[in-house]
C-alpha cells in the first residue's frame, strides 16, 4: 500500500513543485562536500552567502583551501552558523584529499557505494547525509539523503518509522522508491517541507498531496 501512494506522492509533486535547472549535471565532488559541511545546521540563505564569499575569496579546490588561512575561511563563514568549526573542517579534509587522495575525490567515488561511504565518512566534518549529497549528486550513486526537511515530511507522510534515526529513514524512502528516482524524491520532499509541510503551521489545506497524508491536520493551529 505503501509502494502505491509512494509513487502516487512523487508523480504529484512532480506536477506542482519544479527541479532546480542543474539537476541533469553531475557537479564538482569538492565543491559539493565544502558546500554541503557549510550548510550543516544552517539556513539555505545564509549557506549561499557564505559559499560565495568563501569563492571570492578563494579557488574553491584542496590545493587552494589545504593552504588557506583557518582565520580568513572563517571570515568567508561567519555567516552561517558553527563557522570556526567548519573552518577547521574544511581546512583539514582539502589537505587529506590532497595529501592522501592527489587533490581528487574521483578514486573515492569510483569505489562501490558501501566502499565509497565509509570512506566519505571517515574524512572530517563529514556525516552521514553530508557523505550521501556528495555521493548522490556528484556520482550518481544510489543513495538517498536525508535532510531535516525529508526526515519530517517521509515520517508525516508515513513512509518512515515516527521514531527512526537517519539511517532507518533512509532505507525506508529507498525501498519505496527506484534508484533512478532518488534526486528527484531528495529534492522534491525538501522543497516539499518548504512550501507546504513545515515544521511548524503547515499548510496542509492547501498542500497537494493532503488526501494521501496520515497526519493531515495534526501540526496546524486550532
Amino acid at each position: 500500500m505503501n509502494d502505491e501512494r509512494a509513487l502516487t506522492v512523487l508523480k504529484i509533486l512532480k506536477r506542482t513543485l519544479s527541479l532546480p535547472h542543474w539537476t541533469s549535471q553531475k557537479r564538482d565532488p569538492f565543491e559539493t562536500l565544502v558546500v554541503t559541511i557549510i550548510s550543516q545546521n544552517t539556513a539555505d540563505r545564509n549557506t549561499s552567502r557564505a559559499f560565495e564569499q568563501l569563492s571570492k575569496r578563494f579557488e574553491i579546490t584542496p590545493e587552494v583551501l589545504a593552504k588557506a588561512s583557518t582565520t580568513e575561511i572563517e571570515r568567508c563563514l561567519k555567516v552561517a552558523g558553527l563557522y570556526r568549526n567548519k573552518s577547521r573542517a574544511i581546512k583539514q579534509v582539502s589537505k587529506i584529499i590532497l595529501d592522501k587522495y592527489q587533490g581528487s575525490l574521483e578514486s573515492v567515488l569510483s569505489l562501490p557505494l558501501e566502499d565509497a561511504r565509509r570512506t566519505l565518512l571517515e574524512l572530517p566534518g563529514v556525516g552521514p547525509k553530508t557523505a550521501d549529497v556528495v555521493l548522490l549528486f556528484s556520482a550518481e550513486k544510489p543513495t538517498l539523503p536525508v535532510d531535516t526537511h525529508v526526515n519530517r515530511v517521509s515520517k508525516r507522510l508515513g513512509f518512515a518509522p515516527a521514531d527512526g534515526d537517519y539511517e532507518s529513514v533512509r532505507m525506508s524512502l529507498q525501498s519505496l522508491y527506484e534508484p533512478k528516482d532518488y534526486l528527484a524524491v531528495h529534492l522534491l520532499l525538501i522543497a516539499h517541507g518548504r512550501r507546504y509541510c513545515r515544521a511548524r503551521n503547515p499548510l496542509c489545506d492547501e498542500c497537494p498531496v493532503n488526501a494521501l497524508c496520515p497526519s493531515k491536520g495534526m501540526w496546524t493551529k486550532k
